[in-house]
């Protein structure tokens, strides 16, 4: 093998380390949102939080499941106070989705659970390597073509 094969042989072992430690971050920050919902109905709120009241269809297109989905699993969520369904305005055969103030919380306070848990990793590290993990991190964004944040909403993981 020539250096170069196994210094990426290397980077990607390194890359897979560090991919499990940020999932654990993420799990650990869902953990307990999802014993109030599943992922899926979390992938909903998400969406919600991130762009504001959908009619429905455009929802489950931006979610990527069949409307049918989308209604069984908002009826879910509005029995839990968590999104609310109203008349569109422009349209009352159009009915728009939304966050309740309940809904709203809920992905707020899990999206700053992970930040917290970021920051607090982060603090660890001293701030010269902060800013080598900053920039290899943007390098493999760009490299992977990572979306921005606001795409990767039908996740969850805004």
């Amino acid at each position: 093998m020539t250096r170069a094969v196994d210094d990426l042989d290397e980077d990607v072992e390194e890359t897979l380390t560090a991919s499990r430690a940020l999932v654990g971050i993420i799990a650990r920050s869902l953990a307990e949102v999802l014993e109030d919902v599943t992922l899926p109905q979390y992938r909903v709120l998400v969406v919600l939080c991130a762009e504001g009241p959908l009619r429905s269809g455009v929802l489950a297109e931006r979610l990527g499941i069949h409307q049918s989905t989308l209604t069984r699993t908002a009826d879910r969520l509005v029995a839990q106070g968590l999104i609310r369904r109203d008349p569109s305005l422009e349209s009352r055969r159009e009915i728009l989705v939304d966050l309740t103030d309940a809904g709203r919380h809920l992905v707020v306070r899990t999206l700053r659970q992970r930040s917290q848990d970021l920051r607090e990793v982060l603090e660890r590290v001293p701030a010269k390597d902060r800013k080598k993990i900053r920039a290899g991190f943007r390098a493999f964004a760009g490299a992977a073509g990572e979306p921005e944040a606001d795409h990767l909403l039908t996740l969850g993981v805004s």
